[in-house]
């Protein structure tokens, strides 16, 4: 591992990937493959002739972190300030960290609040109560909150991912779980690739799967920022209006408080699957005094009703029926589903017949 260096170049042949990284000297390392996360600006990106397609937001904000002993007496929740003339966004980021985003005004600079005493007029609305000597201004810097995608994700043995893939405002808070996303989407496929248990077409699933789920959320952050910040007084009153009634209909709260994650969509998710199964994740939920996720290790594997009889060789997590699994695995009209690494439902079904071509697809399980 390489710290405080630069890649500066990007070379790929039939083989592998060069980079020249600059440091306290210049040097080359050589890879299989090589992925590209490193931002908005991202080198990589540019190396693969990518380009990123603007989605229609763009916003500067000033973004604050502070340090302090004091409880601020607030719901340590995600605080968003839906006010045409300052829209702002607060949260508790640890046991003494806070965070404040603040929307810019076209005339304001981060050099405007360059001081405690100027930064209080933003976040006193949180902070009042809290003096002077008990407030640790860690950093306050302006970023420009834009959404766009890029075109092209990968160039045969170089790949991007988060930032330098896509870009979106924070107001859902899937910025970084995208980016995580990426990650887990791409991390088993390029292994499976270089131990020799897929070909590199693998890789062709990885923008397939991920482009339209990132676009799709980064759609949804859009609206969602229109909506906390745009028009003036009107659309406030008319956001305060709205709000106060839609917050009572049956089912609009849910809706709007859903998490659930929008399906995948691509090559590797087999249409044949139900509605309910196809391309969905996994309900990340308690088996035992574990999370479900803990106990899948690293490859495929396979939640399963107690007694369902599998291949001795297969990684199993098994639930009984009444657990919330097993009551999720009747409601797809199955007895097992198997897991890929990311979580993502591969297959489901009553017969494990059809466990063996799906295994054989990726090699090992476990």
């Amino acid at each position: 591992m390489l710290s405080g260096a630069e890649v500066t170049e990007l070379t790929q042949d039939a083989g592998q990937v060069t980079a020249t990284i600059r440091g306290s000297s210049t040097d080359q390392v050589t890879a299989k493959y090589a992925v590209g996360c490193d931002g908005a600006n991202s080198l990589v990106r540019r190396v693969i002739g990518a380009t990123q397609r603007p989605l229609g937001f763009e916003q500067r904000w000033l973004v604050v972190d502070v340090r302090s002993p004091a409880e601020f007496g607030a719901w340590d929740g995600v605080h968003q300030v839906c006010d045409p003339r300052r829209a702002s966004t607060y949260m508790r980021i640890g046991p003494d960290r806070y965070r404040f985003e603040i929307r810019l005004h076209d005339d304001e600079s981060p050099d405007d609040f360059a001081g405690l005493a100027e930064l209080r007029v933003l976040i006193d609305p949180w902070a009042g109560a809290v003096p002077d000597d008990q407030l640790e201004i860690l950093r306050a810097t302006e970023y420009t909150f834009r959404a766009g995608i890029a075109d092209t994700w990968r160039d045969r043995r170089i790949l991007i991912a988060g930032d330098a893939a896509h870009l979106t405002p924070p107001f859902i808070g899937q910025g970084m779980c995208a980016g995580l996303r990426d990650a887990m989407n791409l991390a088993w496929k390029l292994a499976a690739v270089i131990d020799g248990h897929a070909s590199a077409t693998l890789l062709d699933s990885y923008q397939a799967e991920r482009r339209p789920h990132a676009e799709t959320l980064i759609r949804l952050a859009v609206i969602l920022g229109r909506a906390m910040t745009g028009g003036g007084a009107a659309a406030a009153v008319a956001r305060r209006a709205i709000l106060a009634v839609v917050r009572h209909v049956p089912g609009v709260a849910a809706k709007v408080l859903d998490a659930t994650s929008p399906r995948l969509e691509g090559p590797l998710v087999d249409k044949r699957l139900a509605g309910k199964a196809r391309g969905t994740l996994l309900p990340l939920v308690r088996v035992g005094p574990d999370l479900v996720d803990r106990l899948l290790g690293p490859g495929f594997a396979v939640v399963a009703i107690t007694g369902t009889d599998l291949p001795d060789r297969v990684h199993r997590v098994l639930v009984d029926p009444v657990h919330q699994l097993g009551v999720w695995l009747e409601d797809l009209d199955a007895s097992w589903a198997l897991i890929r690494p990311d979580r993502t439902v591969h297959a489901v079904g009553r017969s494990t017949a059809a466990l063996a071509p799906a295994l054989a697809t990726f090699g090992r399980t476990a």
